[in-house]
């Protein structure tokens, strides 16, 4: 007989052969024990897990010519002695069709399928259609399969292998049976391959094992296929073949992870050279780049699954170890790596290795985007997280890199510190009475009696203008002059209007508060340490030196609520050179010195200060007019330095 590779010979024939699908087999043992059969069955996953044979299997047990508890069929499984079960292991059951429709995906063949479907089976109880790589079959042939699919015939049933379900329409989904396949674990997977080495006289180590049944990836058939190649390429020993972690690695083309855990190493301890180094030996030696990144993919994955899980060496089972799916020797390195690095490390570097992985495949020279991505780890490693930064911007600490050397910062001239303003006194509460009492004083009227028809009433502020930044000194203490008699009331008229003329009690007459001291124009004025400040500030953005001289070469001045800063550039040039960072850091500059209420006026060469606006006189004949002429407001203007701010008119209208 001809040799048979292993993924064939080992090929389960009873429902309790197939490895790691118990969901499904019982489920089908269970339908059969109860005759509960269904017309179509979809059996979806990934390659080389059992779906196609599952479909044969169940064909087996449906067309079994011995009944369910009889002494050749106990159970639901195949008898495998009746003349079915023969011919449908051996595939040449006249019964059961088994169709590839990667091929035979038109619409012509399906309407054949559903011609021949229609006659009665020749021999077996059903007529079993088994469509392989059922999602190839187009849009077209599936809509020609739809109503017998809908409404077969009792003797034909359908099963549909596929790797893409989604593929396949949602109203031929909807009218079958979903059984949806799991990968096979690493366990099952290397427990099935120790019986085979056993049964077919190999000797093979633990470690040689683990790697065919990583490498099998969920796939029983890939472990078995690449099982029965080691097995050609092991030596023989005895007369029997003997299989090597290090012969299994060269016939696969991988490294050792070994290798992958002296690169994390170098990249923890910010080592460069020693990652180039490396990873020319792994170049040299002939491994492909696209084949070094996805085994280093891998391996950081495993060390960030290590990491979540919180994996020790200790332990080897649990949860963590079936969310990896390898050896105990490769959980151990992955442990080890992981604990040199966070969480979001470990995230940075897989994101890293998976975009080099992924760029390699359209690059043409894959070797020096290979040892990029390497370099880019260290890189990483030296970055410091987002969450750190605005750590320490809150606590007003800078955010220097991890591995960087700090620079010792410029050293600026000690910054005066503002004058702080005495205490403002809190003001006397008045009574809400006085102001109308000391208005009836002064027009001479009785507290009691209302006044006249054609009155004014002019209200004036008692308090100097004061410039609010400029330093008050402290007031000293004077004795209060005598009191001062009002002027005497000139007596009423009959034509001319009354004034009245609001005023706080005139007990005495209060010290008028001196002007606000006009800044020094010396070295230690506050204008001049502004400029210092301000010039430190942007020597030490290293982007501004520009503007940096613009403002030392400029003529700084406090003038009341602004800063005027008259520069040398022209209009054009002072946007260009004073640009809005720079006009950013002047800003903070003043809010950190504790000017930041002053008003900041960059004035361009040629251009002035704008003067203060003067008070318009007031129009000849109007209340305002007439207020002002009156002799107690002039005396009161005298005495407490008053501005008139509203005059309300009280005349009725004569129109």
């Amino acid at each position: 007989m001809a040799y048979q590779v292993l993924a064939r010979k080992y090929r389960p024939k009873r429902f309790a052969d197939v490895v790691g699908q118990d969901h499904v087999t019982v489920t089908l043992m269970n339908a059969l024990t109860q005759q509960r059969i269904a017309h179509g069955y979809i059996f979806s996953g990934h390659r080389g897990i059992g779906k196609t044979t599952i479909a044969r299997i169940l064909a087996a047990a449906l067309n079994c010519r011995n009944p369910i508890g009889s002494d050749l069929r106990p159970n639901a499984e195949p008898c495998e002695v009746c003349e079915s079960c023969l011919e449908i292991r051996a595939g040449n059951a006249t019964d059961v069709i088994e169709i590839d429709a990667a091929t035979n995906r038109g619409i012509d063949e399906i309407r054949e399928l559903r011609d021949a479907a229609r006659y009665a089976p020749s021999r077996d109880k059903y007529k079993i259609y088994i469509l392989d790589e059922a999602h190839q079959i187009t849009d077209a042939a599936f809509n020609a399969l739809l109503k017998t699919l809908e409404e077969p015939p009792d003797h034909v049933i359908f099963m549909m292998a596929t790797t893409q379900p989604e593929d396949i329409p949602q109203t031929v989904r909807s009218r079958c049976q979903h059984f949806s396949f799991h990968a096979v674990k690493l366990v099952d997977i290397l427990g099935q391959l120790r019986a085979i080495a056993a049964h077919e006289g190999v000797e093979a180590d633990e470690a040689a094992l683990s790697l065919l049944a990583e490498a099998g990836d969920g796939s029983m058939r890939d472990a078995l296929s690449i099982m029965d190649q080691a097995i050609a390429s092991a030596p023989v020993e005895d007369g029997k073949a003997r299989l090597e972690a290090a012969q299994i690695r060269e016939l696969m083309g991988t490294v050792p992870n070994a290798v992958f855990e002296r690169i994390m190493e170098a990249v923890d301890q910010n080592q460069s050279a020693e990652v180039m180094t490396v990873a020319n030996q792994l170049l040299d030696a002939g491994n492909s780049p696209a084949q070094l990144a996805r085994q280093a993919v891998r391996y950081l994955r495993n060390c960030l699954i290590a990491r979540i899980s919180g994996l020790t060496e200790d332990s080897t089972e649990g949860a963590a170890a079936e969310l990896l799916q390898i050896s105990p020797d490769e959980q151990r390195r992955a442990t080890r790596t992981a604990a040199r690095f966070t969480e979001e490390e470990l995230t940075r570097f897989l994101q890293t290795m998976l975009r080099t992985f992924d760029e390699l495949g359209y690059r043409q020279e894959q070797r020096f985007h290979f040892e990029l991505g390497l370099l880019k780890l260290v890189h990483l490693r030296r970055l410091l997280p987002i969450e750190d930064a605005l750590s320490q911007l809150a606590q007003g600490r800078p955010s220097p890199a991890k591995s960087a050397p700090a620079t010792p910062p410029r050293q600026s001239p000690p910054a005066t510190p503002a004058p702080v303003p005495p205490p403002t006194p809190a003001k006397p509460a008045f009574s809400p009475f006085a102001a109308d009492q000391s208005r009836r004083r002064f027009e001479g009227i009785a507290p009691g009696q209302a006044p006249g028809p054609a009155q004014s009433t002019a209200q004036f502020s008692t308090q100097p203008t004061v410039q609010p930044q400029a330093p008050i000194p402290p007031p000293v203490p004077v004795a209060a002059p005598a009191p001062v008699s009002p002027p005497p009331v000139p007596a009423p008229m009959a034509a001319p209007p009354a004034t009245a003329i609001a005023a706080p009690e005139l007990v005495a007459a209060p010290i008028p508060e001196p002007p606000a001291p006009k800044p020094p124009a010396g070295e230690d004025s506050p204008a001049t340490r502004l400029q210092s400040a301000a010039i430190d500030a942007l020597i030490a953005a290293k982007s501004q030196t520009s503007a940096a001289d613009a403002l030392g070469d400029a003529t700084w001045e406090i003038t009341g609520e602004d800063l005027n800063i008259q520069t040398e550039l022209s209009k054009t040039m002072l946007r260009v050179v004073i640009n809005p960072e720079a006009e950013k850091i002047l800003r903070t500059t003043l809010t950190q010195s504790g000017n930041g209420a002053l008003r900041l006026n960059l004035l361009p060469l040629g251009d002035k200060p704008a003067a203060p606006k003067k008070a318009r006189a007031p129009r000849s004949g109007s209340a305002q007019a007439k207020a002002l002429e009156h002799p107690v407001v002039q005396r009161a203007q005298s005495l407490f330095h008053a501005e008139i701010r509203n005059v309300i008119d009280l005349r009725p209208d004569e129109s």
